[in-house]
């Protein structure tokens, strides 16, 4: 489960509007059968509109300055693993849409009139989408880049020979170029993994576009307030402020788990991943620890989320640590970054 929560920036200013964010949300649809379409929806409906998503987040900024966020995202990407226990990936991910804005809220330390912040305080709408693409910062367009490069290169001699402007044989050229894309290590249904590719198999995942306000129009409620849960003494009073997010992160794999009847394993905790980045000795004594199968398939999920691993890996905790963990350590730092507020 990777959860990213950004403030939505147009360049180096925050966007005073929606709509640009929202019809980007709106791109799967095209081409589509209306029954065929993901619509908006929020915590108690369906179906709701790109024009009113765009009314109710823009028409909620009251007293924000021009230099604050008006509206946060959050994209939440359950894993392989993670979807393969859903029965119906839209209908089930929009039930854990609306269980995991309930802990959204939960995590602010703020007080509404007295009482603790609730889900029905947040200003929300959310949309399921199954496809992705390949981007430039994926490890597999990274690993192939190289190829990519030569590639490139040989296409480019190939233009200038048919061009006239240089000469050679187009046939060798062409049969080189075609050996290096077999030879790039990362491919699918049997080509070179290229940024823009679509990425194949279930890549459902959901994006939710919440309001810095909360549903009055009269609170702010920032998901990236550097504070986290405390309290501080304004004019005599005390109040509460900020917002938890590693209580979020953990509630929401334990939301996951609870409504799906997943059974997680330690590799694929947010917890675990923290754990590794602050105390590696830790990770792997309890990575070492787990019953064979688990241990497996740990490795396993480590070495598919991008994670270079050892091809032996030893059996001895003292070796393990040792020859993997600063080969590890980069993937895992990426991950975590992936589950935190970027701001």
């Amino acid at each position: 489960m990777y959860i990213n929560i950004t403030a939505q920036k147009l360049g180096t200013n925050y966007s005073q509007s929606s709509t640009d964010f929202v019809d980007y949300l709106e791109k799967e649809n095209e081409g589509l059968e209306k029954e065929e379409m993901e619509h908006f929806f929020n915590q108690y409906g369906d179906e709701i509109s790109a024009k009113e998503v765009v009314k109710e987040i823009d028409g909620n900024t009251a007293k924000l300055k021009k230099k604050e966020p008006k509206f946060y995202s959050i994209t939440v990407s359950p894993s392989k693993y993670e979807l393969r226990k859903l029965e119906n990936s839209s209908k089930d991910l929009k039930r854990y849409t609306r269980e995991l804005m309930k802990d959204y809220a939960a995590s602010f330390n703020r007080e509404i009139n007295g009482r603790p912040v609730n889900v029905d305080d947040i200003k929300y709408f959310a949309k399921i989408e199954h496809q992705r693409t390949f981007k430039g910062t994926d490890f597999q367009v990274r690993e192939n880049q190289p190829f990519a490069t030569k590639i490139l290169e040989l296409k480019q001699e190939v233009r200038k020979i048919q061009q006239g402007k240089s000469t050679g044989n187009i046939d060798r050229l062409k049969l080189k170029i075609a050996k290096l894309e077999r030879e790039a290590p990362h491919q699918q249904n049997g080509k070179r993994i290229v940024q823009g590719m679509k990425k194949s198999g279930d890549q459902s995942h959901i994006h939710i576009i919440v309001s810095r306000k909360d549903a009055s129009n009269s609170f702010s409620l920032s998901p990236g307030s550097k504070h986290k849960a405390s309290e501080v003494e304004m004019h005599g009073k005390k109040v509460k402020r900020g917002f938890d997010r590693d209580q979020f992160f953990e509630r929401a794999e334990k939301t996951f788990d609870n409504t799906f009847g997943y059974k997680r394993n330690y590799a694929e905790t947010y917890k675990a991943k923290k754990d590794f980045v602050k105390n590696p000795k830790l990770y792997f004594a309890a990575l070492m620890k787990l019953p064979a199968n688990e241990k497996a398939l740990a490795f396993k999920m480590i070495g598919k989320s991008g994670v270079p691993l050892m091809p032996n890996i030893p059996t001895s905790k003292v070796q393990l640590a040792l020859k993997v963990i600063k080969q590890l350590r980069k993937g895992v730092e990426v991950a975590v970054k992936s589950s935190s507020i970027g701001i």
